[in-house]
């Protein structure tokens, strides 16, 4: 069995730092962002390291690591439960919408039918 390392401090300075460009509000500079995430995806790329630790840490090191296996894993990384509870919702809204009657339309569903009190 082989045993995974820790991943370098370095790799964990370059998650941090994707982390922070991808939450600037000040415009970043796109060449600086590439080598970020070049640099970043050389790390990643090491297999004998067990990332789940700094992927954890880092949602945008994760998207990278992601976008990397895609072809292997697809979205591996994304949060499903998350994605399921946005259409369960969506779905309720549509659902409510559908049975909710409104404007000229559910005046008109009745015309003989006397006025609530």
């Amino acid at each position: 069995m082989k045993t995974l390392q820790s991943p370098s401090r370095t790799a964990a300075v370059l998650a941090q730092l994707l982390e922070r460009l991808d939450a600037s509000r000040v415009p970043v500079d796109a060449h600086q962002y590439r080598t970020v995430v070049a640099r970043l995806v050389e790390f990643l790329s090491d297999d004998s390291v067990d990332w789940q630790p700094l992927l954890d840490e880092s949602p945008a090191a994760a998207t990278v690591y992601e976008n990397m296996f895609y072809n292997e894993a697809g979205l591996c990384r994304s949060q499903l439960d998350a994605a399921m509870n946005a259409e369960l919702q969506a779905r309720k809204a549509i659902d409510t919408a559908r049975r909710t009657p409104s404007g000229p339309a559910a005046d008109s569903a009745a015309p003989d039918a006397a006025p609530a009190a």
